[in-house]
C-alpha cells in the first residue's frame, strides 16, 4: 500500500547526515563531557561545536545556547525561570490563547503559586493583537510569552511588532518557536526577542534534543538544579549524541531552508485548493502569513478522528488538533479561541508537509480526501438535519 505521511509538524525522520554524525558519540566517543581526559574533552568539544552550529541557525551567540532534552522543557523554563528571578519586580504574565499546553499548563501552575497570567484573545485567524499585549501590561508584568508559529493552525504571530512594544514597557519577551525554527527563517536579533524555545526533530534531528536561547545579560532561575552543566542554568549529564545531532542538523537547515520552502509551498496551497473545493469544509488559521508546509481544516458533520482512521486505512497520515491534544477527547483550545463551535471543532484535520512530499503524494491525497469525506457524511448521524441546530453554522467569530 502506498504510504503518505502529511505529518512533520509532530515529527520527522532523522536525516541520514544527522544519524552519521551522532553515531561515534554511542560508542567511540562516549566520554563525559565534564572528564578533564580526553574522551571527555572531545565530548566537550563536540559539544560546544554543536553549540555554534545551533546558534547560528537562529543568528544568537552560542553562549546564548542551552540544551533541554525537549521543547515542553524549554518552554517550562523560560516561564518558570523568569517568572521566578523576577517576582520582586512583579508577578503578572501575559501569554495568548492559543499557546502550546506546555506554556498554558506552566501558567496554570504560576497562577497557583501566585503569579497573575492574562490570557489574550486573538481573531478568527488565530492571530495576536500587538495592541491587546500593550493593554495587558501593567507596572506587575515582568514576561510576555506568544508563540511563534501555532502547530495546529499554521498561523506565525507579528513577534517583532509585539517585540517593540515589550523593549517600550521594559518587558522580557520569550516566543515558543519550536514549530517555526528550521521551517522559515528564524533571526532572534530581527524579532527582538529575549527567550526562544526550539526542537531539533522539528527540522530533521532527533528526539530528545532541544534548546532555549537566553540573550546575554537575562537572569534566569534554573529549572532543573545538580551540577554545573551547561553553565549551571540546567544540570545534568549531556545527552552528547543527540546535541551533535541538533547540531548537524541545525547545520543543515540553515543551508536549505528556503530550497524546502519553495518545494513545499506550492504543493501545500494545491493540496488546500483542492480542499476547499469540498463542500462545507473551513480553512483554519491565516491563508497566507502560515508556515510553508501547513494546511489545515474544520470539516462539518464528521469527527477529525474517523477522516484519520479512513485516510490511515488508504496510507495517509496525519493529524487531528495537536499532538499533544488529540487524545484528550475535548474540543481544542485553539479552534475555540478562534470562534469555531465545539461540535465543530471536533472536525479538524491537519496536514503537514515535508521536503519528502512529493506531487505525487499530493495527488493521490486529492483523489483520496473527497472520497473519504463523502463516505463518512453518508454515515455521519449529523448530516441530515444539521442546518436547523442551534449554532451549527460554521460561522468563525472575528
Amino acid at each position: 500500500m502506498k504510504t503518505i505521511y502529511l505529518d512533520h509538524v509532530a515529527t520527522n525522520p532523522l536525516n541520514p547526515e544527522v544519524l552519521e554524525a551522532m553515531l561515534p558519540y554511542f560508542r567511540e566517543r562516549y566520554g563525559n563531557p565534564l572528564s578533564l581526559y580526553e574522551p571527555g574533552m572531545k565530548a566537550r568539544e563536540a559539544i560546544e561545536n554543536a553549540r555554534e552550529s545551533t546558534a547560528s541557525l537562529i543568528n544568537a551567540k552560542s553562549k546564548e545556547i542551552i540544551f533541554t532534552a525537549s521543547g515542553a522543557e524549554a518552554n517550562n523554563f523560560a516561564l518558570k525561570g523568569i517568572a521566578y528571578a523576577n517576582q520582586n519586580k512583579g508577578k503578572h504574565l501575559i501569554i495568548s490563547r492559543i499557546e502550546h499546553h506546555s506554556i498554558l499548563n506552566t501558567a496554570r501552575f504560576l497562577e497557583k503559586s501566585g503569579f497573575a497570567v492574562t490570557y489574550l484573545p486573538v481573531d478568527k485567524y488565530g492571530t495576536v493583537n500587538p495592541e491587546d499585549v500593550e493593554k495587558a501590561i501593567t507596572k506587575e508584568t515582568i514576561l510576555i510569552s506568544i508563540i511563534h508559529a501555532s502547530p495546529e493552525i499554521g498561523t506565525i504571530e507579528p513577534i517583532a511588532e509585539i517585540s517593540k512594544i515589550a523593549k517600550q514597557k521594559g518587558v522580557v519577551l520569550h516566543t515558543d518557536a519550536v514549530a517555526s525554527v528550521g521551517n522559515i527563517p528564524v533571526d532572534v536579533q530581527s524579532l527582538g526577542i529575549d527567550l526562544l524555545s526550539f526542537a531539533a526533530h522539528q527540522f530533521y534531528g532527533p528526539k530528545g534534543a532541544a534548546a532555549i536561547y537566553v540573550k546575554e545579560g537575562m537572569r534566569i532561575v534554573p529549572l532543573i538544579y545538580g551540577g554545573i552543566q551547561e553553565g549551571g542554568r540546567r544540570a545534568g549529564t549531556e545527552n552528547v549524541p543527540a546535541i551533535v545531532g541538533m547540531g548537524k542538523a541545525a547545520e543543515l537547515a540553515r543551508i536549505n531552508i528556503q530550497k524546502r520552502i519553495d518545494h513545499i509551498m506550492p504543493l501545500r496551497d494545491q493540496l488546500i485548493s483542492n480542499a476547499l473545493k469540498i463542500d462545507k469544509i473551513i480553512l483554519t488559521g491565516h491563508p497566507e502569513q502560515r508556515l510553508p508546509g501547513h494546511a489545515s481544516f474544520v470539516v462539518e458533520y464528521i469527527e477529525g478522528e474517523a477522516m484519520l482512521l479512513l485516510l490511515a486505512a488508504k496510507g495517509i497520515y496525519c493529524a487531528s488538533g495537536s499532538a499533544c491534544s488529540s487524545k484528550a477527547l475535548k474540543a481544542s483550545p485553539v479552534l475555540i479561541s478562534i470562534g469555531i463551535p465545539a461540535h465543530l471543532a471536533q472536525g479538524s484535520v491537519v496536514f503537514t508537509l515535508g521536503e519528502d512530499t512529493t506531487e505525487d503524494n499530493i495527488n493521490y491525497f486529492n483523489e483520496t480526501f473527497p472520497q473519504i469525506i463523502s463516505r463518512l457524511r453518508e454515515i455521519s448521524p449529523y448530516a441530515k438535519g444539521w442546518e436547523g441546530m442551534e449554532g451549527s453554522s460554521c460561522t468563525v467569530k472575528k
